[in-house]
């Protein structure tokens, strides 16, 4: 793993979230996007060298509306950046993780991503990211 590549925070409302961190960074979300097929919406802010991207849950029954529900807002993953992100999965397989999807999909933000389950990891979820190409 190369670096921390995001924080994800879940967010209720994104816009009035957006307007919340948009005052403590002094400067607005430089991206928005949906992510279907995942059912989320995302806004990413820069602070310094480091990403924060909040989620709002599109569908009931989307992961962030489980999270949301189950938890409330907050801290939703941790990201770090990876190179070769199906030896990375390969690598934590073997090390006893638990891979949440073995096969990397299209996330946000130009990105394959997979996750490991909070389980393994002691209760954080863990997204593991590889710029696409």
């Amino acid at each position: 793993m190369n670096k921390i590549e995001h924080i994800g925070i879940a967010v209720k409302n994104l816009q009035e979230s957006n307007a919340v961190f948009e005052k403590l960074f002094g400067q607005p979300p430089y991206k928005e996007e949906e992510v279907a097929s995942e059912g989320v919406k995302t806004s990413f802010f820069m602070n310094g060298p480091n990403k924060i991207e909040l989620l709002e849950a599109t569908n009931p029954e989307s992961p962030i509306a489980k999270f949301l529900e189950k938890k409330g807002e907050g801290i939703h993953h941790i990201a770090f950046d990876v190179t070769d992100i199906e030896a990375e999965i390969q690598r934590l397989k073997q090390e006893g993780f638990v891979v949440l999807n073995e096969i990397p999909k299209k996330g946000a933000d130009n990105k394959l991503v997979a996750f490991l389950h909070p389980k393994s990891t002691n209760g954080v979820l863990i997204e593991l990211c590889q710029e696409i190409k």
